[in-house]
């Protein structure tokens, strides 16, 4: 799995962390297919590098068929973000019919790598309906899962969707749970302050956050894992987005949940060593409190 494919179809490439994969593999020399829902991003889209761009909906087999040709790889984003972003029915529905779409697509063309963007918010925690605990920190993939919205039981059935087609197909699948991503001059940025100000609205995401352009090569490591089959890894910046160190931060907010050791500083509470062993990911961009 070492060597870089040649052409990679890019479902949601008009998002955020899309058109940072557009822009990486432009780096890379390697060819990518945009697939993006709105004729709009068009434009945007090719000036990242884009030679192949398709409009339409990742839930559509007749359009990612048309859009996978010549692909030796599939990074697949499209998603409803939230369980806010439409109904129940349509965020669970949508989503899940997407990632079995691309995925049967690319086992029918002979495709045998793929990365899908789960999420950190699969563990139920970040819109969760009724209260609920971290299992215990580090917080790893073995942990298990609380899912009470229709996005965290999404993003679940994503990986277990990876995991029928890598077990049926023999393909490569790797689901990387994505923390908040953002970028320094706007989303994240706002994001720090908010927690500066009350470190009470991180804990749900363990402080854990991930810049843009370190979410899109966390994406594209996952077409290079060291082992075949399905995998599942957390990626996050190696800190905490809080001007706080972790232990007091744990301390004030999850007082009773196990701490399997000690957090020097301003460590983040999640295991990161799979991703960094599995795919040689380590993030380079960390948010720096001295602006």
């Amino acid at each position: 799995m070492s060597l870089d494919p040649r052409r990679v179809l890019v479902t949601g490439a008009g998002g955020r962390i899309g058109r940072a994969v557009l822009a990486l593999l432009a780096d890379r020399g390697i060819g990518a297919t945009a697939l993006i829902r709105s004729e709009s991003d068009h434009d945007a889209v090719s000036s990242l590098g884009a030679d192949r761009v398709r409009a339409g909906d990742a839930g559509d087999p007749a359009t990612v068929d048309a859009a996978i040709t010549d692909a030796d790889a599939v990074i697949h984003l499209a998603a409803r973000p939230s369980p806010n972003e439409g109904t129940h029915v349509e965020v669970f529905s949508e989503n899940t019919r997407a990632t079995y779409v691309v995925l049967d697509a690319a086992a029918r063309h002979g495709i045998r790598r793929a990365s899908i963007a789960s999420s950190y918010a699969v563990g139920g925690l970040p819109f969760a309906t009724k209260p609920l605990a971290v299992p215990y920190v580090p917080l790893d993939a073995a942990a298990v899962l609380q899912p009470t919205d229709p996005y965290a039981l999404a993003k679940r059935t994503d990986e277990l969707t990876a995991d029928m087609f890598a077990r049926r197909d023999g393909m490569s699948v790797v689901a990387i749970r994505l923390p908040f991503v953002g970028s320094g001059d706007d989303k994240l940025a706002a994001q720090a302050d908010r927690l500066a100000e009350d470190p009470a609205a991180g804990a749900s995401d363990l402080w854990s956050y991930l810049d843009t352009r370190d979410a899109a090569r966390a994406m594209f490591a996952g077409l290079h894992a060291a082992l075949p089959g399905a995998h599942v890894v957390y990626v996050a910046a190696p800190d905490v987005l809080s001007p706080l160190d972790t232990d007091a931060l744990l301390d004030a907010h999850h007082p009773g949940v196990p701490r399997r050791h000690r957090f020097p500083g301003r460590q983040v509470p999640i295991d990161l060593a799979p991703a960094e062993r599995l795919l040689g990911f380590r993030a380079e961009h960390t948010w720096s409190w001295e602006r």
